[in-house]
């Protein structure tokens, strides 16, 4: 017979819902300000939690953050690379990762403020690696599907393939940095077909010259 508490499943759910609340806090956060200066003591009020009660989710602030990145990276592989998997042609495969970032960044517009952060900050911390390994993975989910492009003729074979992965992540985090600016985040989702477009304009098969 157990001798677990009564309450303990209760309080363990509690504890897993004030966490996860926490981490959205935190990512809505990022699109108000500088995640650079947001403080635990903004994130705890945000949650309506004492910073005591705070530290009792994430020992500290560094904890939090990497729970963040956590957070953003399994949220941005599984909603992209789901949609691209959902396609057996590369090239729709590629417009649908496309759309589904573009996305996701604008149901989740601190996203992008977070990462580069996190990637500019001069240490290696346990935030900054898994955004690393996030970005590590994406490309080579674009480089995978642009190979598996040229073997169904879909996408031109004399393409560079190397050049073509950053000109789509390029492409995506260009698009995003100039709603940025405009401050009109919103746009984002009207705008990405149409960057898309002449991105694929750049590996599409090209037909035979008839006069050669």
């Amino acid at each position: 017979m157990s001798t677990k508490p009564k309450g303990s499943k209760r309080a363990y759910q509690s504890t897993e819902l004030r966490q996860s609340a926490t981490i959205e806090a935190v990512v809505q956060l990022c699109s108000e300000q500088d995640p650079a200066t947001l403080t635990t003591a903004r994130i705890a009020d945000e949650v309506g939690l004492s910073q005591g009660a705070l530290f009792k989710h994430f020992p500290n602030k560094n904890r939090l953050w990497e729970s963040v990145a956590g957070w953003v990276s399994e949220q941005l592989t599984r909603q992209v690379f789901s949609a691209a998997d959902q396609h057996q042609q590369a090239d729709q495969a590629l417009e649908a990762m496309f759309l589904a970032h573009v996305g996701f960044i604008a149901r989740h517009p601190g996203i992008p403020r977070l990462m580069l952060g996190e990637l500019q900050k001069p240490d290696n911390g346990p935030a900054k690696t898994i955004i690393r390994q996030t970005l590590a993975r994406y490309r080579k989910k674009v480089v995978g599907l642009l190979n598996l492009g040229i073997q169904q003729g879909r996408i031109a074979s004399g393409i560079d393939i190397e050049a073509a992965a950053v000109l789509y992540l390029g492409a995506i985090q260009g698009l995003v940095v100039q709603a940025m600016v405009s401050g009109e985040m919103h746009t984002l989702e009207q705008a990405a077909p149409r960057i898309f477009k002449l991105y694929s304009a750049s590996f599409q098969e090209k037909p035979d010259d008839p006069e050669k």
